[in-house]
């Protein structure tokens, strides 16, 4: 009777078994969840009823009951793979890195062909930036699994990661023919091309995307930002639209960077922010400084950046790095990618008293150091910009923590607690769009190298491929930065000014190409547009001197290419925006003395540039005024900017020092 009553009790347990998996297979978690307590309630030890559950937590976001579940399975049966490549996954979306490891390899010895397994190990050790490791794990489950999609984008994504990009678009190619609708391969690709600066293919890839999940996570502005590299403007203002009114519904429509360039608006800026860090960078539930109070003889400052080389940014941040005072602030480098043998990168490299190269430490890692180095103050040089490791400041490494210069907006984030500002490009009426308290300086946000070379010859018109005659318009700004509003303008001044040309910067054949087909639509032939070809820094501040006038770009202001302008002794005109990006010349006119460059709506623009190049006597007087300024302002000086910053560091780490919370202040002039 015993015997018959335990086989009826077995028969119950397997048929509620069944039924559960076929319910977690039709996605009805509840029904599936249900019939496994009535499993447990009869049989505690079930591993069965104990591993489905721990699948299912996994899947409904509760990381941590489903490692519990599947522990305790693994104890009644621990020879199933699956259960520890599970396992190796729930401690990986925890960071539980090393655990995870050991999990995956606990279940290739029990199943050694394991393709899954092998994948999932590769992809935390990409977590971890160890790529060759990652590289070795796809390949090994790709031998095993040669039809394997996954393993081929994941694949490409360890080969970008080691800068081996070409490869990576051939993995990502294998991924979508093997599997055509695979989403996440095509968004890789898209991502792999834009690092490659072929934007036109990009746009292609991110529209397959959007064709196959239109919903697909910053796909629509992945998209517009790379038709925008291209000058495509066929549908900007519905796509600008469209991703405005998504981003104040919440939606992961665009990358911060990439809407700056859209946006007229500094609320929807914040909002955009605040969704990606919400998404990919939130708050470390377990802060590395929890309120120690460091007792040094000077101020550890760590300046974090991956564009430690030649880069827009460090062209202007090299000079304040070798003036720091070295009495008061220790300065360190983290820097997040290899060492550059490039003049800028070696001038950069001396200039700190240590330099680190962290590229290939996880997030965690680099935050450990930092908080290990006892670092105050933590400048991060990146924002939202390419490169960046905005997770390291999510796990609160240091006591302070800056947002400066690289990303010209806010972070979006309680853990970024200062901003480096002035009046002109964060009004004190703006301060509710950015969570970092605003830091005012006295001139001008932006520092600049006063020993930025320029080079001593000058080429000929007919070298630059410039006519020998005729008013030069120029602006060196990001083809990406060129709207049609302010293009529109543009032919109109060409239309106005008889023999004038345009002078941009050089671009890729789909820009050229888009542009002037832009040109010849507003009436105006394309041979009166004029592309200047790369070329060394100082020789491209040097042939600036052939130009007349710098028009600027709205809702995204010329930023280094403005003060490049302005050192080489060439006038920029603007237009003042309602943005941190559209209020940057605006900054740097004020600090060299010329704000009557500055205008405050299109129309000013437009007519103040027409006279300009309609009254060459006017314009010679504010090239005469910009020669003089240069040196006499502040805008090029370099130990006033260092002193004003030192001001704020001391200012910051003086309230940290007395338990007092951050707060906006303004710094008072120091001659």
């Amino acid at each position: 009777m015993k015997t018959a009553l335990a086989n009826n009790s077995n028969s119950t347990i397997t048929l509620n078994l069944q039924q559960a998996i076929v319910h977690y297979q039709d996605g009805e978690f509840e029904h599936a969840v249900s019939l496994c307590n009535k499993i447990l309630h009869e049989q505690t030890e079930h591993f069965g009823a104990l591993y489905l559950m721990g699948v299912i937590a996994l899947q409904s976001g509760l990381t941590l009951s489903g490692i519990d579940y599947i522990s305790k399975a693994i104890i009644i049966n621990p020879n199933h793979a699956g259960a520890f490549v599970n396992l190796g996954d729930a401690l990986g979306n925890l960071k539980r890195y090393e655990e995870a490891l050991t999990n995956y390899e606990r279940a290739l010895k029990i199943r050694p062909d394991f393709a899954e397994a092998h994948n999932n190990c590769g992809a935390t050790f990409e977590d971890m930036y160890r790529y060759e490791d990652a590289l070795a794990c796809y390949e090994r489950a790709l031998k095993i699994k040669p039809d394997f999609a996954e393993a081929y984008n994941n694949k490409g994504n360890a080969l970008r990661g080691l800068y081996r990009l070409e490869e990576a678009l051939g993995a990502y190619e294998r991924a979508i023919q093997l599997k055509p609708d695979y989403a996440d391969a095509f968004n890789n690709h898209g991502n792999a091309l834009m690092v490659l600066n072929r934007h036109e293919q990009a746009s292609k890839s991110f529209a397959r995307l959007i064709n196959l999940n239109p919903d697909f996570d910053y796909a629509l502005g992945n998209m517009f930002h790379a038709q925008l590299h291209c000058c495509k403007w066929t549908h900007y203002r519905q796509y600008a639209d469209k991703i405005s009114c998504s981003i104040n519904k919440g939606k992961r429509a665009d990358l911060p960077f990439s809407f700056l360039t859209i946006s007229h608006s500094p609320a929807d800026q914040l909002k955009c922010a605040s969704i990606r860090i919400a998404d990919k960078y939130p708050v470390s539930p377990t802060p590395l400084w929890t309120g120690q109070r460091y007792k040094h003889n000077k101020i550890r400052v760590a300046y974090v950046s991956a564009d430690f080389r030649e880069h827009a940014t460090s062209h202007l941040m090299v000079g304040l790095f070798e003036k720091h005072n070295r009495d008061q602030f220790e300065t360190i480098a983290i820097s997040l990618s290899p060492e550059d043998k490039s003049r800028t990168g070696q001038r950069i490299k001396a200039a700190f008293d240590q330099f680190i190269d962290v590229n290939r430490k996880n997030d965690y890692e680099i935050a450990k150091l930092i908080r290990e180095l006892e670092v105050d103050i933590a400048v991060d040089l990146l924002g939202f910009t390419q490169g960046n490791r905005t997770a390291v400041f999510a796990h609160r490494p240091a006591p302070i923590q800056v947002n400066y210069l690289g990303y010209p907006g806010t972070m979006g984030t309680e853990y970024i607690d200062y901003i480096l500002a002035d009046r002109h490009i964060i009004p004190p009426d703006h301060q509710a769009f950015y969570t970092e308290k605003v830091i005012y300086l006295p001139d001008t946000y932006q520092v600049n190298d006063s020993k930025r070379v320029i080079a001593e010859r000058t080429p000929s018109r007919e070298e630059a491929m410039l006519p020998e005659l005729g008013f030069v318009f120029c602006c060196f700004n990001t083809n990406y930065k060129i709207s049609p509003e302010v293009f529109d303008i543009w032919m109109s001044l060409l239309n106005k000014v008889e023999g004038s040309v345009l002078w941009l910067m050089g671009c890729s054949a789909a820009a050229r190409l888009n542009l002037k087909r832009e040109t010849e639509q507003r009436g105006v032939s394309a041979k009166r547009i004029v592309f200047a070809p790369r070329m060394n820094h100082d020789e491209h501040l040097a042939r600036q001197r052939l130009a007349d006038l710098f028009l600027d770009t709205l809702p995204y202001n010329a930023h280094t290419t403005a003060s490049d302008a302005l050192w080489a002794g060439l006038p920029v005109l603007t237009c003042t925006g309602n943005t941190f990006a559209g209020r940057v010349a605006g900054s740097l006119l004020s600090a060299v003395g010329l704000p009557e460059l500055i205008t405050s709506s299109l129309e000013e623009y437009e007519n103040m540039a027409l006279n300009l190049a309609k009254t060459p006597n006017m314009l010679l007087d504010i090239k005469t005024k910009l020669s003089q300024n240069r040196n006499n302002h502040p805008l090029f000086d370099t130990s006033r900017f260092c002193r004003h910053v030192e001001s704020a560091y001391i200012t910051m780490w003086q309230r940290y020092q007395s338990g007092e919370p951050p707060t906006s202040f303004a710094i008072q002039p120091i001659s």
